[in-house]
This record gives structure tokens, C-alpha cells and sequence, in this order.
């Protein structure tokens, strides 16, 4: 019998009317020929509510006991998603995490799940029952109840779909699908009909709401389809799963995020080991780190930039200056009025040109660039926050993304192999463990960095525009945030170019009135890509320590949800290599 995981957030459930609304949608689903889970929030606002009451009573409760406390909103809409089926004539029983045996780590808050046991739920299934499963918790070795962290039930609903294979995850929620940007900023934003894993986790994480960024790990990691789809209509939403829409277009949505502050390092000591020393620090904090930005150094110092969340700003500003104390950096700067705006779009991997695209259209709407990082799928710029929303716009016109997109034909995907029982549970246990999918050495770029250039809108396109008429290639692009009202911004080209992009940029740089052009003819691009890249905030730092053990240093960073790229001299790329293997050995794929 075919099996349909249901999961209803918090305004879906918002009363006793949409529950019961809720109710019928999965009872509909049952009498269709399915099994079916469903997996809901507590109600409405309730999880803000019980912080709220917890912050009355204590400025810093035990993360324990806020676990106890949240995870009491999940009970309340359980038991009564349950009473409703049962009063419109089917069976349901409701069971939290630790009823169902999800299992987690002792990481109160922002637990991450290890394995969850099915034999209750397959008898209460056999049963002809529906389960109504809490979202959002577990339970660790000792017996304690974990929370997931906010956006938690969609993990919850995607893991319980991986461990039952389901044929598919139905995520309902108070809108219709996903767009290719946020419907409440832009009107003109367009529902996509498909989205890929890797376009919709690079979203997730950067402030796309629909989804929580650890549930798409976990669907790209066991396969599993996602249906996006509104909890108050019966139309169409929007699937999740291995092809894109329209693999021809290089870009499928655009973000906004306003809640980012920026961190910037000044001065740092440009040897092995500064990254790690920064950066094992924060991690140490279970920060996220989102933008990474370390350009190349010039007389042995160089800056480096990141963004964390703005509510983390105190905790990673205390980190940070412990580091600064240590490397005997300059100093310490950070800004709380940026934003971040970023494309993201598996096409632009194999198209030219995006960057450049995206960097004439800001200069032309008059928005100043403080931070670029691109990777193979997205490019992402950091701008101040009163210009985040035009930004916003600006990118989603110059990219056409409210057309619709080319009609082209779904490929299937290929049917994942699960092998025999005894591999199936090996998969499982640590199902939230992270998974490294590749190790990569490209030894055939070289490196060019234009330093003090004008912190003004407009240079970036310039310096891009006049490379493509060129004829030249971009790969990686990594611009710092400006000093004294100038900035460094480094990029990469192929070395079979590197004699006539060298000429351009010192024109360029003249041009532009720049200080130095620094280069190298040949650099080494080392890469770290897999799943849960971001919920295991130390991959960067395994990646800094095994190359500052090793004596490599690093030159440039740019990261995003599914690799994390450096540059290092071209010299050492094969023994970097070398030891990003050892020390990855334990989590490959």
C-alpha cells in the first residue's frame, strides 16, 4: 500500500477549524488507498508564546528545560489533530518523538536526529490507524527530551518519510508552493513547479521560509520527493526533487535576508592556521557561519569577513576577539545594518556571464556591493540593509525571473539502490550524520586581485564586463568589505589566460585609480562537497586544520550549503588534496 508522509506547520493548525480542515485532508488521503503519517507544529504562534513565558521568568533558561517546555506545544496539537479524526469517523493515534523512538544527540535546542525506530508506527499503520507524530522533537541516550530547532518539523516530517520510504513527503503550509522569491516582497515573484535538492537547500538556507535547509538534506540524502502545496486549497504546489524546472536558465530564485550581521577580522597574519584559529572558535559555539570571505593578504597580513545571524552577534563578537587577542590581529570590526541578496540556479554551473549579468544590474540601480561569494550555484552579495529590498528586485528583473520558464519535459530520476535490509539500517543509524560526496583538486586556474578599489557602486560590473569582452572565464569571485573606503576583490580565470587577463585588470585598475593588481599564474582550488554541510558547522574547520597541519596556506574562501572551496598555491594542491582525504575518510559518502 502506498505510504504519504502529511506535515501541517503552525498556521495550518492555527485553531480548531483548521485543524479539523487539516483532519479531513488526511483522512481524504487514507481513503484514497495510502497509509499516512502526519506530522504537525504546535499551533500557530504558540512556540514564540512559551519563549516569551520562559524569558519572564529567567534571562538565560537551561536549554534542558526549554526543551521541556517547547516540546509541549507539539503535544497539545497531536492529541487534538487526533480528536478530530477520530470525530469525523477514522482512527488515529497520536505519539511524540519519544513514543515514535526518535532518537537525537544531547545538543538541547538544536538537536540533530541519530536514527528513529519504526516498529510502532508499521503495526499502528498495519492497524488501519493514521499517526499523528509531534514535530520538531526526539530523545537523546539518557531519556531527555530534544528539541530540533526552529523549522524543525519539516525535519522531522522528511526524516520519518526516509526511514518508512515513503512515496512522498506532502509539506502543507499557508502558501501555495514555492516562488522564485518571496511573494510578500515582490508581487511579481512566479510559483516554480520543480525545484532541485541542491537549488532548494541553497534557498532554504538563505531565507526562502517554505522550508527548513536540514529537511532537504535529508530528502536529497535518502531520496526522498518533496510536494510543497497549501494547507487551505487543493491546488497544485511545487515538487522538490533531483531536476531542476528549466535546466537551461541559469537561475531559479532569488533571496533576500536582513537579519545577517557582518564580522570582519582586520589585519589577520596571512600563514597556515588563522582560519582554523578563527573559525574553531565559533564553531565551538555551534554558531552557523553563513559568508566566508578571505582575500588574498598583501604584506603578510590579510582581512576576512563572514556573516552569522544577527541574534548571534554578541556570541560570535566574544569568540572572535579571543581569536584576535591570539593571532594579534589589528582588530575587530562588524556591521548589524547589512543584508544579503543571492541567485541561486544549478545552471549558472554550466553558463557564463551570471555574475556579470547580476553585477551590471545593481551598479545600475545604484547599489553599492560591501561583499561578494559565488560558488558553482549561487553568487551572493552583502549590501546595506536599506537598500537589501531594492537589491532584491533589481536581481529578480535582470534574470526574468517572474516569466515562465521554457515548457521542457521532467527527466526521471534515477530510482535510488537500497540494497539488502542489513544496509538499509547501516544507512539509517546516524541519519543525520554528515555525508561528504566528494573531494575535488582543480590545478588549472590562476589568480588575480585588484586591491584598493573604490567602495562605489558599479566597480564590480565594470571589472567583470570588461574581463567577458575579454573573452575570459570567471570561476570564483571573493570580494572583502572596504577599509577607508576601499575594498580588495580577488577572482579566478583559467591559466591558459592568465597573460591576457592580467593585462586587462592592470588596465582596469589604472582605469579605476586601484592600488596593486597581485596575481598568481597558477593557484589550486581545493573543494568539500556533501549533505549537512551546514547543520555540522565544523567542515570548514576539519578542511583549515588538515591544510594548516600540513603547512598550506590559505589564500582565498568562499563557501555555500554543499561545498566549501579554497585557494591555495598551485604547488600544493596535490598534497592539500592528500590530506583533506585523511581527514574526511571517516564521513565519505
Amino acid at each position: 500500500m502506498p505510504l504519504i508522509v502529511q506535515k501541517f506547520g503552525g498556521t495550518s493548525v492555527a485553531d480548531s477549524g483548521k485543524i479539523l480542515a487539516a483532519a479531513r485532508k488526511a483522512i481524504l488521503a487514507r481513503q484514497a488507498g495510502n497509509q499516512v503519517v502526519v506530522v504537525v507544529s504546535a499551533m500557530g504562534h504558540q512556540t514564540d508564546e512559551l519563549i516569551a513565558l520562559a524569558r519572564q521568568i529567567s534571562d538565560h533558561p537551561p536549554a534542558r528545560e526549554m526543551d521541556m517546555l517547547l516540546s509541549t506545544g507539539e503535544q497539545v496539537s497531536v492529541a487534538l489533530m487526533a480528536m478530530a479524526i477520530h470525530s469525523l469517523g477514522c482512527q488515529a493515534v497520536s505519539m511524540t518523538g519519544a513514543q515514535i523512538g526518535i532518537r537525537t544527540d544531547s545538543t538541547h535546542t538544536k538537536a540533530r536526529i541519530h536514527s528513529i525506530s519504526t516498529e510502532r508506527l508499521r503495526k499502528a499503520l498495519e492497524e488501519g490507524q493514521i499517526v499523528i507524530a509531534a514535530g520538531f522533537q526526539g530523545i537523546d541516550e539518557q531519556a531527555n527530551i530534544t528539541t530540533l530547532g526552529r523549522g524543525g518539523s519539516d525535519t522531522t516530517a522528511v526524516a520519518l518519510a526516509a526511514v518508512l520510504k515513503a512515496d512522498i513527503c506532502e509539506i502543507f503550509t499557508d502558501v501555495d508552493g514555492i516562488y522564485t522569491t518571496d511573494p510578500r516582497l515582490l508581487p511579481e515573484a512566479r510559483k516554480v513547479s520543480r525545484i532541485s535538492y541542491d537549488e532548494m537547500l541553497e534557498l532554504a538556507s538563505l531565507g526562502a521560509g517554505v522550508m527548513h535547509s536540514r529537511s532537504i538534506e535529508f530528502a536529497k540524502k535518502f531520496h526522498v520527493p518533496i510536494h510543497v502545496r497549501s494547507s487551505f486549497s487543493d491546488v497544485p504546489g511545487s515538487l522538490i526533487v533531483a531536476v531542476p524546472e528549466a535546466p537551461s536558465l541559469p537561475v531559479c530564485g532569488a533571496t533576500l535576508v536582513k537579519n545577517e550581521a557582518r564580522v570582519t577580522l582586520l589585519g589577520v597574519p596571512d600563514r597556515p592556521g588563522t582560519s582554523l584559529a578563527i573559525f574553531s572558535r565559533i564553531a565551538a559555539r555551534h554558531i552557523a557561519v553563513d559568508m566566508i570571505v578571505q582575500n588574498v593578504g598583501s604584506d603578510g597580513r590579510a582581512d576576512i569577513s563572514f556573516t552569522v545571524v544577527r541574534d548571534e552577534l554578541p556570541y560570535t563578537l566574544q569568540a572572535v576577539s579571543q581569536a584576535a587577542a591570539e593571532l594579534g590581529a589589528e582588530g575587530v570590526t562588524h556591521d548589524e545594518e547589512v543584508a544579503k541578496v543571492s541567485v541561486v540556479g544549478l545552471g549558472m554551473a554550466t553558463q557564463t556571464g551570471v555574475a556579470r549579468r547580476m553585477f551590471r544590474a545593481l551598479a545600475d540601480a545604484n547599489v553599492n556591493i560591501q561583499m561578494i561569494t559565488t560558488s558553482e550555484i549561487k553568487i551572493s552579495v552583502l549590501v546595506s540593509r536599506d537598500q537589501g529590498l531594492t537589491a532584491l528586485r533589481t536581481v529578480h528583473r535582470a534574470f526574468a525571473l517572474h516569466e515562465p520558464p521554457p515548457v521542457v519535459e521532467a527527466a526521471a530520476a534515477p530510482a535510488p539502490s537500497n540494497g539488502d535490509a542489513r544496509a538499509v539500517v547501516a544507512r539509517l543509524h546516524g541519519m543525520e550524520d554528515l555525508a561528504i560526496s566528494e573531494l575535488a583538486l582543480d590545478e588549472s586556474q590562476a589568480r588575480l586581485t585588484i586591491n584598493g578599489i573604490p567602495d562605489v557602486p558599479g566597480v564590480a560590473a565594470r571589472v567583470f564586463q570588461e574581463i567577458a569582452e575579454a573573452g575570459i572565464f570567471v570561476d570564483m569571485i571573493v570580494q572583502s568589505t572596504g577599509r577607508a573606503g576601499k575594498a580588495n576583490l580577488s577572482f579566478t580565470v583559467p591559466q591558459a589566460v592568465f597573460p591576457q587577463a592580467l593585462e586587462a585588470t592592470r588596465r582596469l585598475a589604472e582605469m579605476l585609480s586601484c592600488g596593486s593588481v597581485t596575481s598568481s599564474p597558477r593557484v589550486a582550488k581545493l573543494s568539500v562537497s556533501g549533505i549537512g554541510m551546514r547543520s555540522h558547522t565544523d567542515v570548514a574547520i576539519r578542511m583549515f586544520r588538515a591544510l594548516a597541519e600540513a603547512g598550506i596556506n590559505v589564500e582565498m574562501i568562499n563557501t555555500s550549503e554543499v561545498r566549501v572551496n579554497v585557494v591555495v598555491d598551485g604547488a600544493a594542491g596535490q598534497q592539500g588534496l592528500c590530506v583533506l582525504e585523511q581527514a574526511f575518510a571517516d564521513v565519505r559518502a
